[in-house]
């Protein structure tokens, strides 16, 4: 919208109530332009009034500063916060807002934390004391948006396969697969805890005998979640299909620990299992990550 002009009475300076009237009219006729014909918004200028900022004139087009881009703000607290104050060009306040960053899982280097699909938003990590040990302990995060990882339980003791842990697992060698796996499926000989994931009750998953260090194996396969290495998901953890073929092992589960070394799985006690299983939901995708603690700082 252009600007009426004023007709004056006589030549030479208007008298001091004309002038006001001509202020006036520029106020009013410059942020009513940019409300009607304007692209400015208050969220792409924060700090400016609702309406948007008074238009340039030609002076201030030519780079010289005809005020300030914004006034003293308040937030819905009634904290004041102050913005920044135009010199011809735009730019960032002085106060701007500070990005924190997420935080990730501790004991965790680039490469395992690489191998987690961002998707997953709930990881069982199993963290070996040793290479070579059988000791373990599991503690189970969960994904933030805007946090990050944080731990939902407190770490459980757990233990691993006799020998520890490799990058290279066969069937035999009795040592734990280092990696990321998926976890899509549950089951057990007893009635289902209350999981989410999907849970096969079985009177398969009976278990009999001794264990490495002469403990009983009775009961051990109570309550089991399937690691997705060399399986397939979406199956019962009694599925023997071995996509990589049988000499690279399977059938590597989180069971319930018997109080010794495993084959190749990792355990923890009865009362953790059955807290697992009510946990662990398949919406957030979830993952174990597992390894000796030296490995998965990689």
């Amino acid at each position: 919208m252009s600007v009426r002009s004023v007709r004056t009475v006589r030549r030479g300076r208007p008298r001091p109530a004309v002038a006001l009237l001509v202020a006036i009219g520029l106020l009013v006729t410059g942020c009513a332009g940019l409300a009607d014909g304007g692209s400015a918004t208050t969220a792409d200028k924060p700090g400016s009034a609702s309406g948007g900022p008074a238009a340039m004139n030609d002076k201030d087009a030519r780079g010289t500063a005809k005020g300030t881009a914004g006034d003293t703000a308040k937030d819905a607290t009634g904290t004041t916060t102050a913005t920044a104050t135009a010199t011809g060009a735009a730019g960032p306040g002085p106060l701007e807002a500070r990005s924190v960053e997420p935080k990730e899982i501790p004991g965790l280097g680039p490469r395992t934390r690489a191998r987690i699909s961002p998707e997953a938003t709930q990881a069982v990590v199993a963290s070996g004391t040793d290479r070579d040990s059988s000791d373990a302990t599991v503690t189970v995060y969960e994904r933030d948006p805007v946090i990050g990882w944080e731990p939902v339980t407190e770490a459980w003791p757990a233990h691993n396969a006799l020998r520890g842990w490799t990058d290279d697992h066969v069937q035999g060698d009795l040592r734990s697969p280092i990696g990321v796996f998926t976890l899509t499926d549950a089951g057990g000989l007893l009635p289902d805890p209350g999981a989410e994931l999907p849970y096969d009750r079985d009177p398969a998953f009976s278990v009999e005998g001794e264990g490495f260090e002469g403990e009983s194996l009775e009961g051990s396969f109570d309550y089991v979640v399937a690691i997705n290495y060399n399986r397939r998901p979406g199956t019962s953890p009694l599925d023997w299909t071995r996509p990589l073929g049988a000499e690279k092992g399977g059938g590597i589960w989180i069971h319930v620990d018997h109080g010794g070394p495993t084959q190749a799985c990792v355990s923890v006690p009865r009362a953790r299992m059955e807290e697992l299983l009510r946990l662990l939901d398949p919406e957030k995708e979830p993952v174990v990550v597992m390894g000796d603690a030296v490995s998965l700082t990689h």
